[in-house]
């Protein structure tokens, strides 16, 4: 009868959080990326900073772009340290990824938005729509991310005692 140690608890503590910050970092890194192509570039609602020149506007978007591609990047090591070490939990990675979509895009619409005021969504007259749509599915990625994560939370057995796998 096998039984984990304390340090096989430990790794699997560890990587279960891998998978979490590396999907995360990725989910952040592609809200970033959406944000700057859809809404910057595409549709050109507003600028990362818009409250000076369209040259200062273009500057913070590439430095928010940049930003995005080093948190993408973050999660692409982690993720493939966990994925070398066969460790990759795909729905605890997913939840990570909506952690990261919806806590940057809610971040993004609370304090840049409203809080610190660097831009606005769209700038029309009735922004309140565009806020609420803009929130709401940023507390539904997030909550879905939530329900993933702590839906395949490990519950690490004590010492001594006896795995699922190896009963």
């Amino acid at each position: 009868m096998a039984v984990m140690n304390n340090k096989q608890q430990t790794n699997q503590s560890h990587y279960s959080k891998r998978n979490v910050w590396s999907g995360f970092l990725f989910g952040v890194g592609i809200a970033a990326f959406i944000d700057e192509v859809v809404f910057h570039l595409i549709l050109q609602w507003h600028h990362f900073y818009d409250k000076s020149t369209l040259h200062i506007g273009l500057l913070s978007d590439g430095i928010f772009h940049a930003f995005g591609w080093f948190a993408t990047i973050g999660g692409s090591f982690l993720l493939a340290d966990v994925n070398r070490r066969h460790a990759f939990a795909p729905v605890k990675w997913w939840g990570g990824v909506l952690i990261g979509l919806g806590g940057f895009q809610l971040y993004d619409g609370t304090v840049h938005h409203k809080v610190m005021q660097l831009h606005q969504i769209r700038y029309v007259d009735n922004l309140i729509i565009y806020d609420l749509v803009w929130n709401i599915l940023a507390i539904i990625m997030l909550l879905i991310g939530l329900f993933l994560v702590f839906k395949t939370r490990s519950r690490l057995q004590p010492v001594g005692s006896v795995t699922d796998e190896q009963s």
